[in-house]
């Protein structure tokens, strides 16, 4: 379908050196332009983002520092950027939340003046999300081909849930029929306490997963910023990470 514009609109996605917009930098940049006559036209531009990129971010986009030693960093390039997406709405696929961000911060390390906010966003994903709602009665709707009676009744919740499990299994032929398999899937982050706010990283070190000390070794934390144990504690945190905190407090000075 053909897009009613009133502006030129230009859909565009950022490779990073990480997912922190105020401290990640740009390592490609793509866009497509489409104006209003709609004639389309595309770029794409590798970025020397002045640092060296992470393994774990190459491993995902498949850039490396050897890919972008001889490329122009943003400082050079953003002008032509700019020039590009003045006067055009932007859209993007969880753009809203980090490539919009992101660019604008990149602008702004350059000295580049930009109004973005001038511009209207659209976000793919934020639709995609409200059109296809990720309910249990939405699931039971999909795989089950049902309506879910009684929704929001414990009972009713509980048996939808487990046959919607069983369809997944016969839908997905790579999700393996194992409940260990099936665990670390349906996981986001290998929890050491249950909210999630202390994980085990790579090295199965537990460390925060959250705030000022986010990604940093609980023990390191504990032994060199002592307050952040009392700050916890007192904190509106679950007491089994409070229980998990204090554990790792007392094994760190075994």
């Amino acid at each position: 379908m053909k897009l009613n514009l009133k502006n030129p609109i230009i859909f565009f996605d950022l490779e990073t050196t990480g997912i922190n917009v105020a401290s990640d930098r740009i390592v490609e940049i793509s866009y497509l332009r489409i104006d209003l006559n709609g004639n389309e036209s595309s770029r794409t531009l590798r970025v020397n983002p002045g640092r060296p990129i992470p393994q774990e971010a190459s491993n995902i986009h498949g850039i490396s520092d050897d890919d972008v030693k001889d490329s122009p960093g943003f400082n050079e390039l953003g002008k032509t950027i700019a020039r590009d997406f003045e006067g055009c709405d932007l859209a993007g696929y969880n753009s809203v939340k980090f490539d919009i961000p992101l660019l604008a911060e990149e602008f702004l390390r350059a000295g580049i003046e930009i109004d973005l906010m001038r511009r209207k966003f659209v976000d793919v994903q934020i639709i995609f999300m409200k059109m296809e709602q990720r309910t249990l009665a939405a699931a039971s709707k999909f795989f089950l081909g049902k309506e879910l009676k009684d929704a929001h009744s414990a009972e009713a919740d509980t048996m939808a849930t487990y046959e919607i499990l069983q369809a997944q299994l016969e839908r997905y032929s790579n999700l393996e029929n194992d409940i260990g398999m099936l665990a670390e899937f349906s996981a986001h982050n290998r929890n050491v306490d249950f909210a999630g706010r202390i994980i085990y990283n790579d090295e199965d070190v537990e460390v925060f997963n959250f705030g000022k000390h986010k990604g940093k070794p609980v023990a390191d934390v504990l032994a060199n910023d002592p307050g952040y144990y009392g700050w916890m504690m007192k904190g509106d945190f679950p007491l089994y990470t409070k229980k998990v905190l204090t554990s790792i407090k007392l094994n760190s000075k075994k």
